[in-house]
């Protein structure tokens, strides 16, 4: 028998992926389907099957899971909230994945399965207080101290994507309206579609992220300026995190993530917001990339007592 297995699933709102892991950090099986959109019940079907299928290729029954998704869990009626994938809204999905698989299940953010991967075995390994953003078509954080998830009394530890961006005026806020009812949500200024949205408020015109790092990269001018100025109010939403928690490291995940440019130039720009005026915080990429979320979803089951063989 191999002892030592987790499972991970991440949600999201295209696609649902699943990975098979030995506690020594190794990947064995991993497999990714397109999430069905508004459709609950199919979402607790597509993990099942997932878990199924990865514990087939183990030959192992009862494995932990984790399971990572766009939202967090009430403590006070243990349904999701807060979840961009709106139809698990309400819903006790724990609770529901728990009967339906008949064993050790958890369930949290998803960035703070990113926080928790990469303070297990990545970018964070060995510092105490580790704060992982997702910048990608929203906006999430997640807090890892001395390897354990925060999350809080109200299950939103981390939650910074919705708090408005720092030193920013009324009116620019307003016009940045946020899926949670609220307006200028750093979710909106920092993830992948805030970035366009900045440039269309100063141009007019709508252009994809991707499409505007490769523009200001070939020196056009108006996208050069508009990822300027994303990198303020980069500067600006990571230097609130830093007054107030002061965490060790910053590790950033999603597609904004891969842009270079963030690392050699947002560290001369954190001193001018930061209490102090000065920051000696490393903020770095994702070692994990893509597969953080996944990776620290398995993470969440490290602890689940030992397993039975299946039967020959």
């Amino acid at each position: 028998m191999r002892s030592g297995w987790l499972i991970g699933i991440d949600l999201g709102g295209t696609k649902t992926e699943v990975v098979l892991m030995d506690r020594q950090s190794q990947e064995h099986f991993r497999k990714r389907v397109a999430t069905r959109s508004g459709d609950y019940e199919e979402t607790l079907n597509t993990i099942c099957a997932l878990v199924r299928e990865a514990e087939s290729f183990a030959g192992v029954d009862g494995i932990p899971v984790g399971v990572g998704i766009p939202g967090s869990v009430s403590r006070v009626t243990g349904c999701v909230k807060n979840g961009n994938s709106t139809w698990i809204n309400g819903q006790p999905m724990q609770d529901h994945l728990r009967q339906r698989l008949q064993r050790p299940l958890t369930l949290t953010n998803d960035a703070n399965c990113l926080a928790l991967s990469e303070a297990t075995d990545g970018a964070g390994q060995g510092y105490q207080t580790v704060f992982a953003a997702i910048l990608g078509t929203g906006c999430g954080a997640g807090l890892s101290v001395n390897g354990t998830l925060l999350t809080g009394p109200n299950g939103v530890a981390g939650e910074w994507g919705h708090n408005p961006l720092a030193w920013t005026a009324e009116a620019e806020l307003l016009q940045r309206p946020c899926f949670c009812g609220r307006y200028g949500c750093n979710e909106t200024f920092l993830s992948g579609t805030g970035l366009s949205l900045t440039h269309q408020l100063r141009t007019g015109r709508q252009v994809p992220a991707h499409i505007l790092v490769e523009e200001a990269r070939q020196g056009g001018r108006g996208a050069r300026e508009t990822f300027d100025q994303y990198l303020v109010h980069l500067a600006r939403g990571l230097a609130a995190v830093i007054n107030v928690v002061d965490p060790d490291i910053i590790v950033l995940g999603g597609g904004m993530s891969n842009v270079g440019e963030i690392y050699r130039e947002l560290p001369a720009l954190l001193p001018k917001y930061v209490f102090g005026a000065e920051c000696h915080t490393p903020v770095v990429r994702a070692d994990h990339g893509d597969s953080s979320g996944v990776r620290g979803a398995a993470w969440l089951g490290s602890e689940c007592p030992p397993l039975r063989a299946k039967a020959p």
